[in-house]
């Protein structure tokens, strides 16, 4: 629940800028009310968590009597740009200009802040709306307010508005449980974009209980490590985060002199030059840190200096979970290799294999037809590999345009093309930086990405789309695809370079139909997900093993769906889903039947009524064939008349012959040329099975 926060001054145009700058920071996390003087709503403040209160609103009246509850109350501190005070510097000493502003308090409030900045150099008289005739001064100075400046004035410094100050911004954040906007690069800029205070820097070194407690989530909220020494080089301040990343206890620090405890900080450089260092790499106890110092002065005198320390591995964590933030997605791995069903030899194989696999960072190539589980290989591998606790990120290739793949992949920059977000976009490659990508059926890929992918697996570098930066990304490479990939390669459809690349570890998975029982085990799993439970006959395990499953597992949780809405406790041939007798199988057969047909209750019965009428009289020998060729697998027309002959039953091989032909154009037999012999189909094998059910032909 977001928090809420009135905002209180004395004109419009002050109310409606802090508000802009609140929002530019919080964002959504805080709900804003403004009330002015000027407007006439001073009287109307609604009960809020924090009250952000400018001095000059209260001159006159008692502000507990306005603010309607215990909300915590923030005073408004206002800077102005470093910009703005260089160019108050460059005025020549002793020049005499007017002060603009909105009125006296103001007026005067701004002329204590730039004698407090240092600009001493201008002697201010203050002039707003009501103010007595002021001297008639060639120059004027104001903060936003140049509608009231005089115009006999020659020359007008407009500062621009003046803006909320960082202390402004930490108690907010701190009232309001916002400390993380601390944190924000754009907040740091804002930071140092404004004028340094040197008010605000002596309540730095001599400061209060309260601005103690704010100073310490300053250091928490940058999650840095701070150290602080005075204008001797003696520690007076060291946070845990500097404890931990130096290691060294915290009381070898404090009170010691800098140079001799910390010879590896440039306390003494950033002394000598009386200038800040800004990242600068030390190593320290083997590991890289950024390091920066920022010296601190008050009336032009050096009063100490600050360092900030930040591992470099840890900058590195706290931008990927900013990029994780950003995209808004959980780019985690949902499977194991415990998630892969199967027991057959040819499965065991894959996972043994792909267990060996995970233990590289080589990019790997899954071929499989579709529905063979590659994408729930590619998640167990990353779970398996030193990559885990890194970001998963996985992306279709073939289910994105070319225009579009290419920004999501590798990101753009703002105004890179039309339509782009303003700040840019990150691409997937950032996102899985340090995990694993996962490109599945990359050979939809355009000829042009394959270049651009080459590039990054050989450089393990991006640049944006519109960009000319270069960003190192340390992703493993997981591709996936359903098709012959050589076989594209050979025809010129995919980069050779690239496929090479590619699969450095290949990796091949079996269809369903080469896994055996696996189909059951399989079966049964999928339907306790389900939360089915009926079962099924012999006759039905039977068709269901003999069936191709060119649609793999996703074929088979189909059939299963499919069968548990069927309400039924026993599930026979004829339950099954008519894609089992009709889809997969050559030559298959689903005619509509005749008005009238008394079997056209399902495709079987379909099927049995269109034998019936093709066998005619000779329906044993056809009974006899389909029942011979579910007990061999596979047979000749000769093999079928000599085993007619051995039971008795009158057949020539002509017979056998025509019948196979019948057969075959039924969809209920698959007749191989030459010595190959013929096959019933899945539909043949449940005929046969009805077939022997029935008392009498």
């Amino acid at each position: 629940m977001s928090k809420q926060l009135d905002i209180i001054t004395w004109d419009t145009d002050s109310v409606n800028l802090y508000a802009d700058q609140v929002r530019e920071f919080f964002g959504d996390e805080v709900e804003i009310r403004t009330y002015s003087v000027q407007a006439g709503t001073i009287d109307q403040i609604a009960p809020a968590d924090v009250y952000l209160v400018s001095t000059c609103a209260f001159s006159d009246r008692d502000i507990t009597q306005l603010l309607p509850s215990q909300g915590k109350v923030v005073i408004s501190e206002v800077y102005i740009t470093q910009e703005s005070l260089y160019r108050l510097l460059a005025v020549p000493r002793n020049t005499r200009a007017l002060l603009v502003n909105i009125n006296q308090p103001m007026a005067t409030e701004t002329i204590a802040l730039l004698n407090q900045l240092g600009a001493t150099n201008i002697q201010f008289v203050p002039y707003y709306p009501g103010a007595p005739e002021p001297p008639r001064l060639s120059c004027a100075v104001t903060t936003g307010e140049r509608r009231y400046v005089p115009d006999w004035v020659e020359e007008v410094i407009d500062l621009g508005p003046r803006l909320l100050s960082g202390n402004t911004f930490i108690e907010l954040a701190f009232h309001l449980k916002c400390e993380h906007i601390l944190d924000q690069p754009h907040f740091q800029a804002y930071l140092s974009s404004l004028a340094k205070h040197s008010y605000s820097i002596e309540r730095m070194f001599h400061r209060s209980i309260q601005v103690e407690s704010l100073f310490d989530l300053f250091q928490q909220a940058l999650d840095a490590g701070v150290i602080g020494v005075d204008s001797d080089g003696t520690i007076f301040a060291c946070n845990p985060k500097a404890e931990e990343i130096l290691d060294i206890p915290v009381h070898q620090l404090l009170d010691h002199p800098s140079q001799e405890s910390l010879s590896m900080l440039p306390f003494g450089e950033c002394f000598a030059n009386r200038k800040a260092i800004q990242a600068r790499l030390v190593e320290i106890n083997g590991s890289a840190v950024n390091v920066s110092l920022q010296p601190v002065f008050r009336s032009g005198r050096l009063m100490g200096a600050f360092c900030i320390l930040q591992r470099f591995h840890d900058e590195e964590k706290r931008q990927q979970k900013m990029r994780r933030q950003i995209l808004g997605k959980g780019h985690t791995t949902k499977y194991t290799f415990d998630s892969i069903v199967g027991q057959s030899q040819p499965i065991l194989t894959a996972k043994a294999l792909a267990r060996k696999m995970a233990a590289s960072s080589a990019a790997i190539l899954i071929s499989g037809e579709s529905g063979t589980g590659k994408e729930l290989f590619a998640h167990a591998i990353h779970a398996a590999s030193a990559r885990r606790k890194e970001p998963f990120v996985a992306i279709n290739c073939a289910a994105i345009p070319d225009s579009l793949l290419e920004s999501q992949l590798f990101g753009y920059e703002e105004g890179s093309f039309t339509g782009a977000k303003k700040g840019g976009h990150m691409g997937f490659f950032e996102a899985a930086r340090s995990g694993t990508l996962f490109l599945d059926e990359i050979e939809a890929m355009s000829p042009m990405l394959q270049v651009k992918l080459l590039r990054v697996l050989q450089e393990k570098e991006i640049v944006r789309l519109g960009g000319v930066d270069v960003i190192p990304v340390d992703v493993r490479i997981i591709a996936a695809t359903n098709e012959d990939l050589p076989a594209i390669v050979r025809q010129g459809g995919f980069r050779r370079d690239l496929f090479y690349r590619l699969s450095v570890l290949p990796l091949q998975l079996p269809p369903l139909r080469e896994r055996g029982q696996d189909v059951q085990l399989l079966l049964e799993r999928i339907k306790e997900g389900l939360g089915a439970s009926f079962s099924l006959s012999p006759a039905a395990i039977q068709v269901l093993m003999a069936h191709r499953w060119d649609g793999n597992v996703r074929e088979l949780r189909n059939c299963v769906e499919y069968l548990a809405y069927l309400d039924k406790p026993i599930i026979q041939p004829e339950d099954l889903p008519p894609t089992i007798f009709s889809s997969t199988e050559p030559g298959s057969f689903s005619p509509a039947p005749d008005p009238g047909e008394p079997c056209a209750g399902d495709v079987t019965g379909q099927a049995m009524a269109q034998l019936r009428r093709a066998a005619g009289s000779d329906l044993p020998a056809y009974a006899f064939i389909l029942s011979e060729l579910c007990l061999s697998s596979s047979m000749g027309r000769k093999a079928l008349a000599a085993r007619a002959a051995e039971r008795g039953i009158p057949m020539t091989e002509q017979t056998a012959r025509t019948a196979l032909l019948r057969l075959e154009e039924l969809g209920l037999v698959e007749v191989r040329r030459g010595r190959g012999g013929s096959r019933p189909t899945s539909l043949g094998r449940a005929i046969s099975m009805r077939l022997k059910q029935t008392p009498s032909f």
